[in-house]
Order: C-alpha cells, then sequence, then structure tokens
C-alpha cells in the first residue's frame, strides 16, 4: 500500500512514531497524481481524447511549493519534539469554490477564471493550522450547479475513479475523483442540495454535511447562502471525525456559525451504539418527479438492489444492538426539490449579481457603448448556461407578481419538511429516533453525457439529500456495498441538529461491522 492510500488517522499515528516523513506522504500523493489525474481542465481544452477518457481530471491546479513547505514544517515540528497537529502531514484538496490566498479561485467559471483570492476560507486555514498539508484545488460544476460536474468551465471535467466513463458526482466531483483515487486523503467541499454526499455515495467514500452553521463559510463563493454548508470527504469515519473537529465551531468571520461548544467526535465515535433508534422511511425508496409529457407527479421506485443494500446495513446495525423502527412517515420529502428549484434559484441569483466584470474576475474584451452594456457582455461570456439559467428563473420566481405563487409558498414548504423531521426526533415523540437511514442517491454513479442537460432529472438525484439542506441538520453519507456493476453504492444517516457524533457512531460500527465484508477490498479502476 502505498502512503496516500492510508486513512488519515493512520498517517498521523505512523508519522509520529517516525515511521516516514511528511514529505514521504507528500511526494506519494504527487506521484499518484501524476500517475491518474491526466491534464487539467482548461477554457480551451480541445478535443477530448480516447486518454483523456481514462483520466480523472480532479485537479485545476496542484500546489506543490505551498505542500512542500508545509510538509517540511510538519517534520521540523515533529524533530524538535513540537506538536505538529492532529492532522499532521495529511495531504487534502479543496474545492475550488474557497479562496486560499495567492491562488486562483474559479468556482469553475469562466467570470472567474483571472480571479486571484486575498485571503483564505476558514475551512483551509483551520486544516493548515491542525498540520494538514493542502495539495491543491480541485474541479466542480460551474458555482457548484449540477450533479455530474459536467458543467465546469474547465474541461476536461472530473472522472469516477471506479470508472471513468461515469460522472463522479456533483458539484464536489473534482474533492471524491481526489480522495477516492488517493491524490488526496481528505477534501472539503460544499453542500447545497447534497454536492458532498451524492459524490461521496458514488465513490465509495465519508461524506458529511454538518448542521447548518457547524462549520464557517467564509471564504466560501456562495451558491444559495441559506442552504449552502461547508463539509469534508473523507475515507473513513474516523478520518470525517478528525477533519471536523479540526474545522468546526464559532468562525468571528461568520455571523451564521454557532457558539456551541465543539465536541471530541474522535472519542464520540468509539462509543457503542447500543440502545440508539435509527428509522427507515418508505418515502425515501421512492423518486416523485413531474413527468413533462403529462404535467403530473410520477413515482418511481429505486430497485431491489438500492433497497436490500439499505436494508442489510439496518440488519448489521441491529445485531450491534441498534432499534430499527421501521415506516417512519417523511411526507414532505417529496416536495424537496421543488422548493430547492425556488429557494436555491432566488437566492443564486442574487448571489450572482456581484459578477459584472467592474471590479474583478473576468471582462469582455469587445467595445461597450455604457456600462449596461459591459455587464451584458460580461455576464453573457462570462456565464456558462447553467448560471443563466439558475439567474432567469430566480429573477422570475421572486418577480413581484409571482413571489406568493412560487418563493413565499417554497419557504412554507421548507417548513414543512424541517416540522417532519423534528417530529421523528422529537426524544419525547412516537418515533424517538436518534437517525434516519435512507439511500444517499436513487442510483450509483451515471454515465458522463447519459442526463446532462436535463435539469429537472439532474436535480432529482438530490431528492434524497436536499431535505437536509432545507432543515439545516446532519447528513452523513458512508459506503454500504458495491452494485452488480461493482459501483460504490452509499448509504446516508439523518439526524437532529448537532448531531454529528451520533451519525459518526453508526457509521464507524458499520465500518467495523462490515470490515471483513469482500466488497470492502475491492478498489477503483484506475488503481487496479
Amino acid at each position: 500500500m502505498d502512503l496516500c492510500d492510508y486513512p488519515a488517522h493512520e498517517i498521523v499515528r505512523r508519522l509520529k512514531k517516525g515511521e516516514f516523513s511528511a514529505v514521504d506522504v507528500l511526494e506519494s500523493a504527487l506521484h499518484r497524481i501524476e500517475e491518474v489525474d491526466g491534464r487539467p481542465g482548461t477554457l480551451d481544452p480541445g478535443e477530448i481524447t480516447a486518454e483523456d477518457k481514462q483520466k480523472l481530471h480532479a485537479f485545476l491546479c496542484v500546489t506543490r511549493e505551498r505542500a512542500l513547505a508545509q510538509a517540511q514544517s510538519v517534520d521540523h515540528k515533529l524533530v524538535h519534539g513540537e506538536d505538529p497537529g492532529p492532522l499532521a502531514g495529511v495531504p487534502f484538496s479543496v474545492k475550488d469554490i474557497f479562496t486560499v490566498k495567492g491562488t486562483r479561485t474559479t468556482a469553475g467559471s469562466k467570470i472567474l477564471s483571472n480571479f486571484t483570492a486575498p485571503y483564505t476560507a476558514t475551512v483551509v486555514e483551520r486544516l493548515e493550522n491542525a498540520g494538514a498539508v493542502m495539495i491543491g484545488k480541485v474541479n466542480m460544476d460551474e458555482f457548484a450547479f449540477g450533479s455530474s460536474s459536467e458543467s465546469s468551465a474547465f474541461q476536461p471535467a472530473p472522472r469516477n475513479p471506479w470508472d471513468p466513463s461515469r460522472t463522479p458526482g456533483g458539484s464536489s466531483g473534482g474533492s471524491v475523483a481526489s480522495v477516492a483515487s488517493g491524490e488526496a486523503v481528505l477534501s472539503v467541499g460544499t453542500d447545497t442540495a447534497g454536492s458532498i454526499r451524492q459524490p461521496a455515495a458514488f465513490t465509495g467514500l465519508v461524506g458529511l454535511k454538518p448542521t447548518y452553521g457547524r462549520v464557517s463559510r467564509y471564504g466560501l463563493i456562495a451558491a444559495a447562502s441559506s442552504l449552502d454548508c461547508t463539509g469534508m470527504m473523507a475515507r473513513t469515519a474516523a478520518d470525517a471525525a478528525l477533519t471536523l473537529q479540526a474545522t468546526a465551531g464559532e468562525d468571528p468571520h461568520d455571523a451564521t456559525t454557532c457558539t456551541w461548544p465543539v465536541p471530541d467526535y474522535s472519542a464520540e465515535i468509539q462509543r457503542d451504539v447500543h440502545g440508539l433508534r435509527v428509522g427507515l422511511s418508505a418515502d425515501y425508496f421512492n423518486i416523485i418527479y413531474p413527468d413533462m409529457k403529462s404535467g403530473q407527479y410520477e413515482q418511481r421506485p429505486i430497485s431491489d438492489e438500492m433497497k436490500n443494500i439499505v436494508l442489510q446495513a439496518a440488519q448489521e446495525l441491529a445485531k450491534l444492538g441498534v432499534e430499527i423502527i421501521e415506516n417512519v412517515p417523511m411526507c414532505n420529502t417529496r416536495y424537496g426539490i421543488p422548493a430547492y428549484f425556488v429557494i436555491s434559484r432566488v437566492e443564486k441569483a442574487s448571489n450572482l449579481h456581484r459578477f459584472d466584470g467592474v471590479k474583478y474576475g473576468y471582462r469582455t474584451n469587445r467595445a461597450v457603448e455604457n456600462l449596461e452594456d459591459l455587464y451584458k457582455k460580461t455576464r453573457g461570456e462570462g456565464f456558462g448556461w447553467q448560471p443563466k439559467l439558475r439567474i432567469m428563473m430566480g429573477m422570475y420566481v421572486s418577480a413581484a407578481q409571482y413571489s406568493a405563487q412560487y418563493y413565499r409558498r417554497a419557504l412554507r414548504v421548507r417548513t414543512l419538511i424541517r416540522r417532519d423531521f423534528e417530529q421523528v426526533f422529537d426524544p419525547n415523540g412516537p418515533y424517538r429516533l436518534d437517525a434516519l437511514l435512507t439511500p444517499t442517491a436513487p442510483t450509483p454513479a451515471f454515465p458522463i453525457g447519459e442526463i446532462y442537460g436535463d435539469t429537472v432529472m439532474m436535480q432529482y438525484a438530490d431528492q434524497f439529500t436536499v431535505p437536509a439542506n432545507h432543515a439545516g441538520i446532519p447528513g452523513l453519507s458512508f459506503p454500504g456495498g458495491l452494485s452488480a456493476e461493482r459501483l460504490p453504492v452509499g448509504l446516508q444517516l439523518l439526524g437532529s441538529d448537532f448531531s454529528e457524533s451520533t451519525l459518526l457512531r453508526l457509521a464507524h460500527a458499520h465500518e467495523n461491522a462490515t470490515a471483513s465484508a469482500p466488497w470492502r477490498r475491492e478498489r477503483p479502476t484506475v488503481l487496479k
């Protein structure tokens, strides 16, 4: 096993024992990038070749010098008996929606293709202060608008390490591709409707969306501010706990962060799960979507294969003393995507207004007649079709004559979704759940190009994840097995506010219980 393939907690343990150096770990990760990543995405990629289709294209830039300086600093501290931090020497990648001082930060868009960040996001700063080594910035859907990472202005887009003909999911596709392939050990990303959990499910990783306000969003280029959450992707629940420990907590730069103390997540996940109550809901075993031809809502059950993997995980937890509660009603889950369509687009239209070619970022080279003409040409050239679509829809549904019909109604639906969770997690209610167990996504990773361009069906890949964003609660995706096509299947745990410890504890217990399962020994195609 190469050093870059070890989980973060194992790297830290062995590093502190002197078995290898932080520079050794970094060199292993850099070598893996050279082996599997291929050329980075650019605005003018030319032809996508057969070789391109076998590579991952996770990274937009590799910050070699910065990483080397950080790794050398960790080794220097170890030599001199100083504490290098709880994530000492662990290489991590950063979704290119976070600012890092002195590096280009694009959010996957042409309109920010020449923007160099003047400050560093809090989550990145805290990871570096914990001894982690930032190895580079990774590709993503443009402004996090998408579920496959195909909408990035920088092509070739990221591919799935388990099958490069398939999407790694999105919008944090570059993040999961880098971690699943060993190019990085951890990654930080964002989750607005499932953009951490869905790609984690597609690539066999643990993906955590914390409670809204648990981790700072300072330095995050906002998509939909009331839904955006900073989170992390890792190979194990223990690594996710370590990363959350290092990044959670109040931030004076972000007024939405919580002031509650940060628990010792690494200690919490070791606790016994006996006696916890985990629910199953039939509302998470069906996709309900509008049929464009009939205009009616249609219901499509997930495959028996996907459902059985969820039920098998429930059985494993039951063997550990977890009480499984069936038939938990979550009747407003079906409205999560329609409400998201409205709320997110209003907020995204508002957030995207700042990109106009005046203060920073891309500006048209064509002659302009006045300021309005500058705006039109810059935004027309700088934005891809996904941002344009969202701006137009957001402006429409928030207009005075339509606000009550769409936006205000969507806000009321969000309250109903939140109420569903409050009722099932109420310790004095009829269900008294500690967590809800669901599929993360309705299918394994789909082929590149299969549904890209179909905004509605692309969005419905997030039907099981978006309710957590509406409610502000934590959600955790963890590996549940492999499909018949040998693709990862992700399971999701949802919990009450600030119950990350419980979710991580359950995922860690499942991890240990299935450690000897044959599917745990399989590796992504690019590593075979």
